[in-house]
């Protein structure tokens, strides 16, 4: 299992804990952004920059992403392309993305981006708050735990 991150979208606070469970468990972790980026100077944890443009680094991440990884992001089209590939996917508020709930997901979406092109203000998505970086980073253990080579 290797670990993709929808690095542009992604809270700094989130990438820190993705950055401790790489040095941890030795997995792979890729940070896709169209502009620089900081990361520990680690050789499991990398960086790959990608140009801009609308969607280049979700699909530079879909492209390379292989069955078993695991894409951090919280573009639920881009989940929902994972989830067919074969790929685990999980919100940074700690939302496991899964092939039971993604269709859901997606319907709502659509919904809301409906609504919001007819005109009706829609409410923001609220600060990442401490429950929802517990949950984050819960829910990467826990998907750690289960995805861990045998020994």
């Amino acid at each position: 299992m290797d670990i993709w991150v929808d690095a542009d979208a992604c809270p700094v606070v989130i990438k820190e804990i993705l950055f401790r469970a790489a040095e941890r468990t030795g997995i792979t972790l890729t940070l896709v952004a169209n502009h620089g980026m900081r990361i520990p100077p680690v050789p499991n944890i990398r960086f790959l920059q990608v140009e801009s443009g609308f969607d280049v680094a979700d699909n530079e991440i879909v492209r390379r992403s292989e069955p078993g990884d695991l894409v951090i992001t919280g573009d639920i089209p881009m989940a929902a392309e994972v989830i067919e590939k074969g790929g685990l996917a999980l919100s940074p508020r700690g939302e496991a993305f899964t092939k039971e709930n993604i269709r859901g997901r997606l319907n709502v979406r659509d919904f809301m981006d409906t609504m919001r092109a007819s005109g009706i203000e829609m409410s923001k998505t609220p600060p990442l708050s401490k429950t929802d970086r517990q949950t984050f980073a819960n829910g990467l253990d826990r998907i750690l735990a289960r995805h861990q080579p045998k020994a």
